[in-house]
């Protein structure tokens, strides 16, 4: 069962907004959706190597309530820091969200 008094950190949860560019693509822009409280749990991290370039990757464990529509598209902000979703469930019978993030940089 899950505590709603560990929702305790606030997160702007974003939707992508997509522009055409004038040169037959499209530039991705991110909107505020809305704020919600969420507990924000880290996970093992590892480290990438992608494209010669060494970096480390956070991953995370974010629970709120339920209600909100998502798609992998979506993002979350905690101030500066960018969490992309990697996967969501419903969990306590449907009452929370359990989302895997990753830590963008």
């Amino acid at each position: 069962m899950t505590d709603p008094g560990r929702l305790k950190t606030r997160l702007t949860l974003q939707a992508p907004v997509e522009a055409a560019d004038g040169q037959g693509g499209v530039t991705r822009d991110y909107v505020a959706q809305q704020v919600v409280w969420a507990a924000v749990m880290p996970r093992a991290g590892r480290r990438d190597v992608e494209a010669d370039a060494d970096g480390a990757r956070v991953r995370l464990r974010i629970i709120m309530r339920a209600g909100i529509v998502l798609t992998p598209r979506h993002r979350l902000l905690d101030g500066a820091r960018i969490y992309r979703i990697v996967s969501w469930r419903e969990i306590d019978d449907r009452r929370f969200i359990e989302i895997e993030a990753e830590g963008v940089e």
